[in-house]
């Protein structure tokens, strides 16, 4: 099989081609510009690599209620131009083969459910934290969508005691998002993530809000593992302070072996890398490949 897989991120693109075990034979990456501009990117690169399927994975909001006229729509995204665009109508029109479509992060989770940390597992919670901060989550075997899909990177937080930062995020003043991603980050310091030292105060106030995330996905779904992908989880010395907090958070609350005694095992780096969106969408693919063969 020949699965196409997209990886559609708010700052660049990744194409490329999978197979049924999950191994990707190639890929492509290009920013992400206008949907126009990028659309003929993505058609340019598949049009003669006859695929059986296609995947994606996209940075959203976006739309995944199969019964609406606007399935297969970005939503509201800041993203300029991309906001009520048809991303997935477009690709329909071009390629007539089945199509499978979620958020980006949900789509990390499923690959990392599939082939990686998460494997042989039936939950996780995948949290990216790059150039804005999601979740996806796969409980009991499939992955959770309801009245749209989960936004945990947009959960409100309490404030660090020596942060004086007000956030970034345009529709809320202190989410997690608007807190602790790689731009806020950034802004917060003059610098960019891996450029700050390993012992500045920007990392002990990075998993002061990063915890309160994982924190909150603990005791609301309570998953099998959490993956912590994205640009800024890069800097491994942020995973033992991340750690430290959780565990002050819950404060033996919750007395699982994996979170008192084994958390280092529990919360952890996505075991595909920086493939795990990429094998996400392959893994969207071919799930609908498999169901249009029923």
């Amino acid at each position: 099989m020949r699965i196409g897989a997209i990886e559609a991120g708010g700052t660049k693109f990744v194409c490329g081609i999978g197979d049924e075990e999950g191994k990707i034979e190639e890929k492509v990456s290009f920013p992400t510009e206008q949907p126009e501009q990028t659309l003929e990117s993505i058609i340019e690169y598949f049009r003669d690599r006859h695929v059986d399927a296609i995947g994606i994975g996209s940075f959203g909001p976006i739309n995944i209620d199969r019964t609406s006229r606007y399935y297969g729509y970005v939503t509201t995204t800041p993203k300029k131009g991309w906001s009520g665009y048809p991303f997935l109508k477009k690709l329909e029109s071009e390629f007539k083969v089945p199509y499978g479509w979620d958020t980006d992060v949900n789509a990390a989770a499923f690959g990392e459910a599939t082939w990686g940390a998460a494997k042989g597992l039936d939950s996780c919670v995948y949290y990216t934290v790059g150039t804005g901060i999601g979740m996806g989550v796969y409980t009991e075997g499939r992955l959770i969508h309801g009245l749209v899909h989960p936004e945990g990177g947009h959960i409100l937080t309490r404030r660090h005691p020596d942060d004086r930062f007000n956030g970034l995020c345009p529709y809320h003043d202190h989410c997690l998002e608007g807190m602790a991603s790689g731009p806020a980050l950034e802004m917060r310091w003059n610098r960019k993530s891996e450029q700050l030292p390993q012992d500045h105060e920007a990392w002990e106030i990075e998993a002061f809000y990063i915890a309160q995330g994982v924190t909150a996905a603990i005791l609301m779904l309570s998953p099998k593992r959490i993956i912590l992908g994205g640009g800024v989880m890069k800097q491994k010395h942020l995973f033992p302070l991340i750690h430290v907090n959780v565990q002050k958070n819950l404060n033996g609350y919750v007395n699982a072996s994996e979170i008192v005694n084994h958390i280092e095992d529990y919360i952890v780096a996505p075991l595909l890398g920086d493939n795990a969106g990429l094998c996400g969408a392959v893994a969207l693919g071919l799930q609908a490949l498999l169901e249009a063969q029923k």
